[in-house]
């Protein structure tokens, strides 16, 4: 009676465990925007300290409704973001925005800009890396030697 009495819970708890997991589950609107960037990361490269750092990330939205960015977000101070759009985007419509890193920030970088929206994934992280090179050394200046008056 025991085994038969355990075996009965231990259905119920595995059945009941199931259901918990599928609610949990949210349902996606198959009608929800997709947005799909050209290209997640922007590599730098190596740059010359003090230099132009714009670049530009392009996006689309390849799904069925409008597209509303709601936030962009970068990982630091050193990293700005300018220009996303504020409006809704329409379906098969595309986008931009710039970023810019400050290049007076000599050394190796690697900086996260997560977007949010209404899309079936509602948060995205663009990645831009490089390494700007150390700040030009100014030639050495030799002092004036005074003139002797012989």
């Amino acid at each position: 009676m025991k085994k038969v009495l355990a075996a009965a819970i231990l259905f119920f708890g595995l059945a009941f465990t199931g259901k918990a997991q599928e609610s949990a589950t949210p349902n996606i609107d198959p009608n929800a925007p997709e947005l799909k960037f050209d290209n997640e990361t922007i590599e730098y490269g190596v740059i010359d300290y003090d230099a132009n750092t714009v670049r530009e990330f392009k996006f689309k939205n390849t799904g069925k409704s409008p597209l509303i960015l709601s936030n962009v977000q970068v990982s630091c101070g050193c990293t700005n973001v300018d220009g996303w759009p504020k409006e809704p985007i329409a379906p098969g419509k595309s986008a931009t925005f710039k970023v810019k890193y400050d290049s007076k920030r000599v050394g190796k970088f690697d900086k996260k800009i997560t977007v949010t929206s209404n899309s079936k994934t509602p948060s995205t992280v663009l990645t831009i890396r490089g390494e700007v090179k150390p700040a030009p050394v100014a030639p050495a200046t030799t002092p004036a030697t005074p003139a002797t008056g012989k």
